[in-house]
């Protein structure tokens, strides 16, 4: 560790700053965990430079490199990090049922589940203030990004508290004539994702066992898909959560379904027992508990397999 320090004018944001610089690399990755702009990040680590009288980073066109005074400062920064957070940690397990919690899921999940259903955790508990980040990249619990995680599939992560919350369920689903006519016997058209959503479970699924249908509508948004499906463009694969209790959407049998994905609770083990955020990881447990059905579609599976008969007889 330099040992010319001005500790006199040390800036315990500046050195925040300077530790989240060196673990993303570039101004840009940084801005975005920490939720500034660009000139924000440079100027509070040209202001550590300046009071350490060091030159902590060298600028290169791939990005910022720690150079190796740089690096013997990161150890000590990161314990004033680590101290800090013990601090609000030790506040925070004593202190009332209020403040921010940070949740983060899948863009679907969200705005076609959650977000109508958090309003008993309102009402129960009013000074709890919940910021939902619904993005297509994942947001990262281990970089403090959220607090809580709703994730599909089991995690690896075993830094993390976790629990199994329930199973998502997939069903193919369509406006009322599109269904119509393929219970009639026509070959159907369906909806799904764009080609840069490989990547998604579902996609792979439906290529391997429709290779020959036609897409009349891609779209890398289950919300797009579903709507599409509702004025007719076809067949839709949908989680079954999007097209419950919807007069204008009708489960069609194909034959076969996705097998169910299952939802993972994951908190920060660091922050697991703060009362606010145990207060929202409950509820949203509860939530999932309580609409299980819903989730994972056993009502329109009953439907459909009463109403029609399957795809594979038809063949």
């Amino acid at each position: 560790m330099p040992d010319r320090i001005r500790t006199a004018a040390l800036d315990w944001e500046d050195c925040r700053y300077f530790v989240a610089l060196a673990a993303e690399g570039t101004l840009s990755a940084t801005a975005r965990r920490l939720r500034v702009n660009h000139a924000t990040v440079a100027r509070r680590v040209a202001s550590l430079e300046a009071a350490l009288g060091r030159t902590l980073f060298d600028r290169r066109a791939e990005g910022y490199v720690l150079t190796a005074e740089g690096r013997a400062v990161l150890e000590e920064a990161r314990g004033m990090e680590e101290a800090a957070l013990g601090v609000l940690r030790r506040l925070d397990a004593a202190g009332a049922l209020e403040g921010p919690v940070r949740l983060t899921t899948t863009r679907s999940l969200a705005e076609g589940f959650l977000v109508r259903r958090l309003g008993g955790l309102r009402r129960a508990h009013p000074g709890i203030d919940l910021e939902l980040l619904a993005e297509l990249r994942v947001i990262s619990l281990a970089r403090r990004e959220a607090d809580i995680a709703i994730r599909l599939g089991r995690p690896a992560d075993s830094t993390l508290a976790g629990r199994r919350i329930g199973r998502l369920g997939h069903g193919f689903y369509a406006a009322p004539e599109r269904a119509a006519q393929v219970a009639a016997g026509e070959t159907p058209v369906l909806v799904g994702y764009d080609q840069d959503s490989a990547f998604v479970p579902e996609t792979t699924w439906l290529a391997t066992h429709f290779p020959s249908a036609r897409l009349a509508f891609r779209s890398n948004s289950q919300a797009a898909q579903a709507q599409a499906a509702r004025v007719g463009f076809g067949v839709a694969l949908l989680p079954h959560y999007l097209a419950a209790g919807d007069p204008l959407l009708v489960a069609v049998d194909l034959g076969a379904t996705p097998p169910s994905r299952e939802a993972w609770l994951l908190v920060r083990r660091d922050i697991s027992r703060v009362p606010r955020v145990r207060a929202v990881a409950e509820a949203v447990a509860t939530i999932f508990r309580q609409d299980r059905m819903v989730l994972e579609g056993t009502r329109a599976e009953e439907e459909t397999a009463a109403s029609a008969p399957s795809a594979a007889k038809r063949r």
